[in-house]
């Protein structure tokens, strides 16, 4: 028997699905065990569950089939799960279903609960490292994540004319209107979902391109920020899919006269936000400037090794070039931006504008206390 082949891009009825939704789990949990595969993206699988864990360390490590995902050869294609961060589970409500932030491993059956070496695309192994030495400093961070909606067809921006550009930018930004506002429902939903699953999400406003939109995630301390962070993108591409809509995390995802999009990080520490935190803060900024600094954090902001901001960070566009480090009270076209407010008070934070749309925010919020506090350390 012959089935019949679904056209491109086909939508399920999510009413029926919700029929199902509602059923009883028979005090079961859902897990969803959520990592980074072997290009960046987010992959996800689920687990049933006898009981809700009491905390992360009750869940059971799981695995998957690295050779899928280009993190594992096919002759020893097993990589473990370990998980580091739960979640509630907004696509699973009314039970305490669970999202599974995880990291990987190689199995070594003489290691802890049989975890090995971490594998080369683990990049929290690092992070956490960092963060437990600059502890005491107690980092925050808050993460601005721009991205862009597109038709499913990926190439037609949400929202835009099939064939052509809408009108310049200008209307755009923290727009209101049928004519300027692209997407809301999906980053209204988004919100909502990221507020039910716990994420520390600070906001959210329309961009200066129609169909792009940002939100902020944070304040949060040392790992659970870059944790945070992948656990709200993988929201949004789960409301994406329910939409029938494409999110696209590229720096610059429309070439011609229109805006990049980024991935700003605003940073403190506790010396930085105490009264005369100030002086931290220029201490910050010379060693981001020392001498080959600005090529090592460049190459770190995004996953291509620099070769995405060199399309972005062109000084046009409020960005600084990517060539040089520079920094300024109030100003969005240097590497870094101090607020005004930090520079009147004497204390506050910093706003690190280079990073990428598409950073790792493991390796972007760890190379900057690598290199702003670890010294102190």
């Amino acid at each position: 028997m012959a089935f019949p082949v679904l056209p491109p891009y086909t939508k399920c009825d999510l009413s029926i699905q919700d029929r199902f939704a509602q059923l009883d789990q028979g005090g079961k949990v859902m897990a969803e065990y959520i990592w980074v595969g072997g290009k960046g993206e987010l992959r996800c699988k689920t687990k049933t569950l006898d009981a809700p864990p009491k905390s992360v360390d009750d869940l059971p490590i799981w695995n998957f089939d690295g050779s899928s995902t280009e993190q594992a050869p096919g002759e020893d294609s097993e990589v473990l799960l370990k998980p580091c961060a739960i979640y509630k589970d907004p696509f699973r409500p009314g039970s305490p279903n669970i999202l599974v932030l995880c990291d990987c491993y190689k199995p070594d059956p003489d290691g802890p609960r049989g975890l090995g070496a971490p594998i080369p695309t683990n990049t929290r192994v690092y992070a956490n490292q960092i963060m437990d030495k600059v502890a005491s400093h107690e980092p925050w961070f808050g993460i601005e994540q721009e991205y862009t909606l597109f038709e499913p067809d990926k190439k037609t921006p949400y929202g835009w004319p099939k064939d052509g550009e809408p009108g310049p930018q200008g209307p755009y930004y923290c727009s209101i209107g049928t004519e300027n506002a692209f997407g809301r429902a999906v980053v209204e939903a988004h919100y909502k979902a990221c507020l039910y699953a716990g994420i520390n999400i600070s906001g959210i406003n329309g961009e200066v391109m129609p169909g792009q939109w940002e939100y902020q995630v944070g304040p949060c301390t040392g790992i659970a920020s870059g944790d945070q962070l992948l656990a709200s993108r993988y929201l949004l591409i789960r409301v994406c899919e329910q939409y029938g809509v494409v999110v696209s995390f590229d720096p610059k995802p429309i070439p011609g006269d229109w805006k990049r999009a980024g991935c700003p990080h605003n940073v403190s520490t506790k010396a930085m936000r105490a009264e005369g935190g100030y002086d931290a803060i220029l201490k910050a900024m010379e060693r981001l400037g020392a001498p080959g600094k600005q090529e090592e954090h460049i190459a770190a902001y995004d996953p291509s090794g620099g070769l995405d901001n060199q399309r972005r960070l062109t000084g046009a566009h409020e960005t600084a070039s990517y060539k040089e480090f520079s920094w300024g009270v109030a100003n969005r076209g240097c590497s870094v931006r101090i607020p005004r407010m930090t520079e009147k008070e004497k204390k506050g934070y910093f706003e690190d504008r280079r990073p990428a749309s598409n950073m790792d925010p493991y390796i972007v919020t760890g190379k900057i206390m690598e290199t702003t506090v670890l010294p102190d350390c």
